[in-house]
């Protein structure tokens, strides 16, 4: 595992997030918690799963916030301020099927063009269970009482209430996938 590159996620994501967004900072820590539980599932790509679940909710840091599509900021952000690894930079991009909120915000041509899904589906599906089984208080939850909470938060007539309902047979799916692929692995 590479740990300065998690390292440095950390040291990102609580510099933008701890202080002015103190939920969103515990549901990252809560996610990252995940990635760490799984990491042997990834081999290789352990650190760059870790980093992105450390990352993935960058975007919503207030300085950030450009489009007010955090998965497009926090991508934008990472690329542009640090630079940042092309793999780390997809993943936030895209991550828990973004895309289809992109589309439901106008954007869906922006991210796509940006920042184009990346062809590793065991990666992909690996943040979307990290994501999708955290709460935003940084517990682990199931993925169906994720999008109840995520539907009740925001309400089903909204921008992010339309997105999950439509990515939610995805988000399942990603989930039962990484659980089978955790299940299959010797212990």
């Amino acid at each position: 595992m590479n740990d300065s590159i998690v390292e440095w996620a950390i040291q990102v994501a609580e510099t933008e997030l701890r202080a002015s967004l103190p939920r969103r900072w515990a549901h990252i820590q809560g996610v990252a918690g995940r990635a760490t539980e799984i990491r042997s599932a990834l081999g290789k790509d352990s650190s760059l799963l870790i980093s992105a679940a450390t990352l993935h909710d960058v975007g919503y840091a207030p300085r950030l916030a450009t489009t007010g599509f955090h998965p497009l900021d926090g991508a934008r952000f990472l690329r542009d301020e640090h630079m940042a690894d092309e793999r780390l930079v997809r993943l936030v991009a895209n991550h828990s099927f973004a895309l289809l909120e992109a589309e439901e915000r106008g954007l869906r041509e922006d991210l796509a063009t940006e920042f184009p899904l990346l062809e590793e589906p065991l990666l992909v599906d690996a943040l979307v269970y990290c994501d999708m089984t955290t709460t935003p208080d940084g517990d682990r939850t199931t993925a169906q009482d994720r999008v109840a909470e995520i539907r009740s938060r925001y309400g089903d007539d909204s921008v992010v209430g339309r997105f999950i309902r439509r990515a939610a047979p995805e988000i399942f799916a990603s989930v039962e996938r990484v659980e089978a692929a955790l299940t299959a692995q010797p212990r």
